[in-house]
């Protein structure tokens, strides 16, 4: 996906900023169409695969002057073992021309616009259907990057530390990280994430926007309780409570007598991750990065995980 956001912040930290993607690939290459990287004078960020191939375009990108397209084979022109056929798009940025692209989809080539594409671009503005990264009849069109989700994870044990030390890793999370006491946070937590002590936790569900997700796994299974009763009273993109089959069928029949329907409480996924890769706490948070990855590329899961 284009990620207009991250070339934005470049842009403002560099100026020029020149933009390669890999539009279309033949045979065995090291990265697949959309892969891009980011490159300046001074350094770059992102990558398209590394080796020769990284090295060459990341030189022509810096004495670029001019958008295009070049095609490389990676095994006779570079001798990489990859043996494939590459075929990239150096873009030339600055601050202006990258807050003119537009948030949803991105297409560019000769004109005119091809029908072809002009379908994708009317299925991806009307019915949400976002294309993939593709190179056809000499126009590039790729889905631009969501914004970055509000995450928050509720409980700072075990399983919250596995998350965060996962999460913090994943493009498009913004983390906030909550729990009742500073010493049940890791000494060292990362630059990223946004930590809140605060000894009601159910009280500060009313200042998460509403289209956060929320992952709640405290110790106390009366403050989870509380923070699921709290998130369905305000609102939320997405929720997964932490625990067992009994754990949520006794949650359920709490949450009804608290007031909430059923259709709303299903809402709530319990257990989260994949059972199927056990309980250790990496595993679990494993599983629920997978399917939030997966949100994030298609709009939904690939297939609901439950117990």
């Amino acid at each position: 996906m284009f990620d207009r956001a991250a070339l934005i912040d470049a842009c403002r930290t560099h100026g020029t900023v020149v933009r390669v993607v890999v539009a279309h690939v033949q045979g065995s290459t090291p990265r697949e169409p959309g892969a891009a990287m980011l490159v300046w004078d001074s350094g770059q960020s992102g990558t398209i695969g590394g080796g020769t191939l990284e090295f060459e375009v990341t030189q022509r990108a810096r004495a670029l002057r001019v958008d295009g397209f070049s095609r490389h084979a990676l095994g006779p022109d570079m001798g990489q073992c990859c043996g494939g056929v590459v075929e990239v798009l150096s873009e030339i940025y600055d601050l202006d021309r990258a807050l003119a692209l537009p948030e949803d989809v991105i297409a560019r080539g000769p004109d005119p616009m091809p029908l072809s594409i002009k379908r994708m671009m009317k299925a991806a503005r009307n019915q949400g259907q976002l294309p993939p990264t593709l190179l056809r009849d000499g126009w590039l069109i790729e889905p631009a990057r969501p914004a970055d989700r509000d995450l928050w994870i509720w409980g700072a044990g075990h399983v919250g530390r596995a998350l965060v030390d996962i999460l913090q890793h994943m493009p498009g999370n913004q983390l906030t990280w909550v729990d009742t006491a500073a010493n049940r946070f890791p000494t060292e937590i990362p630059a990223k994430v946004r930590d809140v002590v605060v000894t009601e936790p159910a009280r500060l569900m009313a200042h998460a926007p509403t289209h956060a997700a929320h992952l709640i796994l405290t110790y106390s299974h009366e403050i989870d309780l509380a923070l699921c009763h709290a998130a369905l009273a305000h609102g939320f993109g997405a929720c997964g409570l932490i625990g067992s089959r009994t754990k949520w069928a006794r949650f359920r029949k709490r949450l009804v007598t608290l007031g909430h329907t059923e259709t709303q409480i299903s809402r709530i996924t319990c257990p989260i991750g994949d059972p199927s890769l056990g309980k250790e706490p990496h595993m679990i948070a494993l599983g629920v990065a997978h399917r939030l990855a997966q949100i994030r590329q298609t709009g939904r899961p690939q297939r609901e995980v439950r117990a």
